[in-house]
C-alpha cells in the first residue's frame, strides 16, 4: 500500500456544515427526552433544559470558532492546545479523545443503531448463558451480545468506508443527512397536526409531583441534552482538509449549531405534545423503549413505529459515520509530533490516516462490550466539558498572547460569553461527580492514564532522535 504525508484540502463550506450537523444529530434527538422528563417531571422545564443546553452549546461553538479561525489545523483542539498551553495538555486531550470521548461516542451511537436494527429484524440471542458474567460487577460484556456484535460490525464497516477517502465518507453523511431531515420534518408536521397532539402541554412549567425543580436536577437533565448536542467540535479535527479553513470552519460551526438547535426544539415540542411526562418517564424506566418510537406510534400505529425505527437506523448510521470520519485525525496529528504510536502517522494512497482509523475502530469495539448507552454517554459529556472549558479559556489567553494576529472571527459578546461558558463547564464537572459518580470516575481514570503514556511516548521519541 502506498502512502503520502500530506492531507488534501478539499472540503468547502457546504461540506463543513454537513459534517457539523451529521456529527451532532444522532441518537439523542430520539432517546434523551425520556431521561430528561424522568429527572425534571415537567414538560416546560424539559424544553427550558433543551434551550439552555442549546445556548451554552452555541456559546462553546462561538468560542471554538474564534480559536479555530486563528489556529485551524488537522487535529482540532490538539493543534490549538499546543499553542495555547503546551504539548502535555494537548496530548492529554488527544489521549482523552482516544480512551473515552470520541471512541465512546462512536460506541454509544453504534449501540443505538444496533438496538434499532434489533427492533426491526429481532436478532437471535447469542451467548445468553454468559450474560451474568461481569467485570467487577460493573461491565457485562455478554449482556445483549447480539446487539453489541451488530454495533461492532457497523463500526468495522464504516471504518473501512472511511479508509477509501474523506470525500467518500462525507458523501455518505450528505445523503444520510438529507434523509434524516425529511424524516424529522414528517414527524413534526404529522405529529403536531394529529388529533392526539396537545401543543399547550409542551410548555407547562408545573411538575407532575408538585415539587420544585432543583438546580442539580436541571444540570443532570442537561447532561442528556448535551449528549444530543455533542459532536460539533469534531469538525476542527479535519481542519487540514478544509479549504481556507480559518474562514470556512468558524462559519460552518456556527451555522450548523444554529440549525440543530432549531430542529431539536421543534421535534421535542412534538414529543411533549404527543406524550405526557408520566408516559415519557415510564419509557425511560422500561429501558428497551425509545421515546420517538412511542410518540410516532401514538398517531401512526405500528407502521409509524416501523418508520421511526428505520429513521433512527439511518440517523445513527450517519452520525456514527461522521464520528468515525473526524475522530481519527487527532491521533494522526499526535503521531506526527512523536506523541502517539509511530505507524499512526502514515497516510494511505487515498491520503487518509487509515492506521489511525483502524486503531480507533479496535478500541471503540472494546467499549461497545463494556457499557450501556447511558453509561457511555455520561462518560463522554463529563470528559468533553473539561476541554470545552479549556478552549473557551484559550480565547482569553490568545488575546493576550497574540493581540495583533488576524482573527477571521471574534467571539460575539466577549468577554461575557466565554466567561459564562467556562463557569458552566466547571459547574457541570462538579455536578456530574455528585450525581453520576461512577461514570465520572471511570471517565477520569481513563483520561488520567494519559499521564504515564505521555512520558513513555516522549522517551520513545527522544530515543529515535538519539539513534537508539
Amino acid at each position: 500500500m502506498g502512502s503520502t504525508s500530506k492531507l488534501n484540502r478539499s472540503l468547502g463550506l457546504r461540506y463543513v456544515i454537513v459534517v457539523v450537523i451529521a456529527n451532532i444529530i444522532g441518537s439523542g434527538v430520539y432517546k434523551k427526552i425520556a431521561p430528561m422528563s424522568a429527572e425534571l417531571n415537567s414538560s416546560g422545564w424539559v424544553l427550558i433544559a433543551w434551550i439552555i443546553a442549546g445556548v451554552i452549546t452555541l456559546f462553546g461553538a462561538l468560542c471554538n470558532a474564534e480559536v479555530a479561525g486563528l489556529l485551524a489545523d488537522t487535529g482540532g483542539e490538539f493543534a490549538y492546545y499546543k499553542k495555547i498551553y503546551n504539548k502535555f495538555f494537548a496530548f492529554m486531550f488527544g489521549w482523552s479523545l482516544f480512551t473515552v470521548i470520541q471512541t465512546a461516542a462512536i460506541s454509544s451511537i453504534a449501540y443505538v443503531f444496533a438496538q434499532s436494527f434489533d427492533s426491526i429484524v429481532h436478532l437471535p440471542a447469542l451467548f445468553s448463558e454468559y450474560s451474568h458474567l461481569s467485570i467487577g460487577g460493573v461491565f457485562y460484556p455478554f449482556q445483549g451480545f447480539s446487539v453489541k456484535l451488530t454495533a461492532i460490525l457497523l463500526i468495522i464497516l464504516l471504518t473501512w468506508i472511511n479508509t477509501r477517502g474523506i470525500k467518500t465518507g462525507v458523501g455518505v453523511s450528505n445523503v444520510i443527512l438529507l434523509t434524516v431531515f425529511a424524516g424529522i420534518a414528517l414527524i413534526v408536521i404529522f405529529g403536531l397536526s394529529s388529533e392526539r397532539a396537545v401543543i399547550s402541554r409542551s410548555f407547562e412549567l408545573s411538575t407532575v409531583t408538585n415539587s420544585p425543580v432543583t438546580v442539580s436536577a436541571l444540570f443532570t437533565a442537561m447532561l442528556a441534552a448535551f449528549w444530543a448536542y455533542q459532536g460539533w467540535y469534531s469538525i476542527g479535527f479535519i481542519g487540514g482538509e478544509i479549504k481556507d479553513a480559518k474562514r470556512t470552519l468558524p462559519k460552518g460551526v456556527v451555522i450548523g449549531v444554529f440549525i440543530v438547535i432549531a430542529i431539536y426544539l421543534l421535534v421535542n415540542v412534538t414529543y411533549l405534545s404527543l406524550l405526557s411526562v408520566p408516559e415519557l418517564s415510564e419509557i425511560f424506566r422500561s429501558v428497551d423503549k425509545i421515546a420517538a418510537i412511542e410518540a410516532v406510534r401514538s398517531f401512526w400505529g405500528d407502521k409509524g413505529a416501523l418508520f421511526i425505527s428505520v429513521l433512527i437506523l439511518i440517523t445513527t448510521l450517519g452520525c456514527t459515520n461522521a464520528t468515525v470520519l473526524t475522530g481519527a485525525r487527532p491521533y494522526y496529528a499526535m503521531a506526527k509530533e512523536g506523541l502517539f504510536f509511530s505507524n499512526i502517522s502514515k497516510l494511505n494512497e487515498k491520503q487518509v490516516p487509515a492506521n489511525s482509523l483502524i486503531l480507533q475502530c479496535v478500541w471503540a469495539c472494546v467499549l461497545v462490550l463494556s457499557g450501556s448507552f447511558d453509561q457511555l454517554t455520561d462518560m463522554v459529556i463529563f470528559a468533553v466539558f473539561v476541554y470545552y472549558g479549556a478552549t473557551a479559556l484559550g480565547v482569553f489567553i490568545l488575546r493576550r498572547k497574540m493581540p495583533d494576529a488576524e482573527r477571521p472571527y471574534k467571539v460575539w459578546g466577549y468577554p461575557i460569553v466565554p466567561a459564562v461558558f467556562i463557569l458552566f463547564c466547571a459547574a457541570l464537572f462538579v455536578n456530574t461527580f455528585l450525581t453520576r459518580p461512577r461514570e465520572a470516575a471511570i471517565g477520569l481514570v481513563l483520561m488520567l492514564t494519559g499521564v504515564p503514556m505521555y512520558f513513555w511516548f516522549k522517551r520513545l521519541s527522544a530515543g529515535k532522535k538519539d539513534g537508539l
